[in-house]
């Protein structure tokens, strides 16, 4: 037997979450995978208190989802990105030693007609079995994964998860009368934009006030009936958000020579920042975003369609402030395994 077929079946005994509760719990390490319309993201980590000590983790910009709205599948380039970003995580998962595992797969795979086949060509070549979720499973992860940068002393907030397919909208909330309770999910909603699909529809690198204005319009056209039934009374709320919009955002707010993750999760901006950031990117070339190190040539034709799905979730939830997580689904999903193994303090 080779390594490639012994990962193979590793990973796949691995995977189930019923066959390997024993395993994890013996050695302590656990993998979560996100594989976006956009990114590719793994994170492996050990359970450490009521949290987890990450030991590895990965992240490329492979746009699976590039042309699917347009084609309706996945191209063969984008596979052949994401099965080089693919056999680099399953590298890392062997050599980490994880044994309590989830890979899931979302918007792209949820959408292209051949994500079947595309799947399966990733589990022959990676040993990688993506699970494709969906987007109620999305955005309770998200929750799971940020509530930790909920304000102590707040009510709940407006969390939103910008991703390159689909964006999910989140009412958090605490109850008073138990301090200690974690936030329960009042409401949410996904709309089937992302970065990815809203930047192929109008255009992400020369994006004119014209064209952004009508971007904002087209998202707040999705958002506004989630708003009217659920954007009332947001006394002692904030925004919290995650996806690299908020997080490129936050880099250009702070003027970093480079994206540094220590320096911008949890990081606070108020309204007039994240205005003043925005404007600040309209006017720039696609050069000048390509050039800025907190934006990079990956994201400079995808920042502005992401900051207008931002202003038109924030025309619909006017609140003053926003916190920036650079943590998600991964955090999320490895929250949830180590709970369920009882290897994590609940929280």
């Amino acid at each position: 037997m080779n390594d490639d077929t012994r990962l193979r079946e590793g990973l796949e005994a691995c995977a189930s979450p019923s066959g390997s509760v024993a395993a994890a719990t013996a050695n302590g390490v656990y993998a979560a995978l996100d594989l976006g319309t956009n990114n590719c993201r793994l994170l492996i980590a050990s359970p450490a208190g009521d949290s987890f000590r990450v030991v590895d983790s990965f992240s490329r910009i492979i746009r699976l989802g590039e042309g699917v709205s347009a084609t309706g599948s996945i191209s063969e380039a984008a596979i052949d990105r994401a099965i080089a970003a693919l056999s680099i995580c399953s590298d890392k998962i062997r050599y980490r030693k994880a044994k309590r595992l989830r890979l899931i797969a979302t918007e792209a795979c949820r959408a292209a007609a051949n994500a079947d086949s595309f799947r399966d060509r990733v589990a022959a070549e990676t040993g990688i079995r993506l699970e494709v979720i969906d987007r109620e499973t999305e955005a309770t992860l998200a929750v799971i994964g940020c509530s930790p940068l909920l304000d102590a002393k707040g009510r709940g907030a407006i969390l939103f998860d910008i991703g390159g397919g689909s964006t999910e909208l989140v009412r958090i909330e605490r109850d008073p009368a138990e301090q200690n309770a974690p936030p329960r999910i009042k409401a949410w909603m996904s709309i089937p934009l992302g970065v990815v699909t809203l930047a192929e529809r109008f255009g992400g690198k020369d994006v004119t006030a014209e064209s952004y204005a009508q971007m904002v319009r087209d998202v707040a056209q999705y958002v506004a009936p989630f708003a009217a039934e659920h954007g009332a009374d947001l006394h002692d709320m904030h925004m919290l958000g995650t996806s690299g919009t908020v997080t490129t955002l936050a880099g250009v707010h702070l003027n970093l020579a480079r994206y540094d993750r220590r320096r911008i999760d949890g990081v606070w901006m108020n309204g007039s920042d994240v205005t003043t950031v925005i404007q600040r990117l309209l006017g720039m070339s696609y050069q000048e975003r390509a050039n800025n190190n907190c934006i990079s040539v990956e994201r400079a034709d995808l920042v502005l369609a992401g900051c207008a799905i931002l202003d038109a979730i924030r025309d619909a939830f006017p609140l003053p402030r926003l916190r920036v997580a650079d943590r998600g689904l991964r955090e999320g999903m490895l929250v949830e395994m180590m709970r369920e193994d009882g290897a994590l303090r609940a929280c």
